[in-house]
C-alpha cells in the first residue's frame, strides 16, 4: 500500500495550486494522509475527489467550513499499522516523551505545523512523521513531501521528496 504524507498545503495564500509533482503522486498513492492547514475548500475537495482514500484533519489556519468537514485528529489502521493525523504537537524539545505519551496506542504519528519535515522513532517505538510543507518552506531549504509504504503490518519505505 502506497502513502502520500502531505502538511501545511495553504493554498491559495502559500501556492496557487499544489505542485504537479504532489499531483502525480496524489494519482499514485492508496492513501493520502493530510496534517491540516489547507486554508481553503476546493484544494480540500479536489484532493478528496482524486484520492483513491484520504485520511484527514484539519489545522489550526484552517476555518469552520473544513473544521466541519474533518476531525481535530484522524485514527485509521492500515494494513495493521495504526495511525494518527494530528496537526500540531508542541516544541520539538521533549516531542517524543511527549507524544509517546499522549498517543500510547498508535504505531505512527503524521502531524504538521512547523514545516519541518521531522522523521524519528521513540524509545516506545511510535514513530513520528512530519512531512514538512510543499508550498510553504518556511526556513527550510526545499518544499517537501513524504511517501512510504505499508506492508504486512509493517511502515517501510519512508522517503522524503525535496520539490
Amino acid at each position: 500500500m502506497r502513502l502520500l504524507l502531505l502538511a501545511d498545503t495553504h493554498v491559495p495564500k502559500r501556492a496557487r495550486d499544489l505542485p504537479a509533482r504532489v499531483w502525480d503522486e496524489v494519482d499514485r498513492a492508496d492513501v493520502v494522509i493530510h496534517a491540516g492547514d489547507w486554508v481553503d475548500l476546493p484544494t480540500f475537495e479536489a484532493l478528496r475527489s482524486r484520492s483513491a482514500r484520504l485520511v484527514a484533519c484539519w489545522g489550526n489556519n484552517d476555518g469552520d467550513d473544513l473544521r466541519a468537514l474533518m476531525p481535530e485528529r484522524a485514527d485509521v489502521t492500515l494494513d495493521g499499522v495504526r495511525i494518527t493525523v494530528v496537526h500540531e504537537t508542541g516544541a520539538a524539545a521533549g516531542r517524543e516523551k511527549r507524544m509517546s505519551a499522549a498517543f500510547p496506542d498508535t504505531d505512527v504519528l503524521v502531524f504538521g505545523h512547523s514545516h519541518i519535515p521531522w522523521d524519528t522513532t521513540t524509545e516506545t517505538g511510535l514513530r513520528l512523521l512530519n512531512p514538512g510543507s510543499p508550498t510553504d518552506r518556511r526556513r527550510q531549504p526545499h518544499c517537501t513531501y513524504l511517501t512510504a509504504t505499508v506492508r504486512d503490518g509493517e511502515l517501510g519505505d519512508v522517503e522524503l521528496h525535496r520539490l
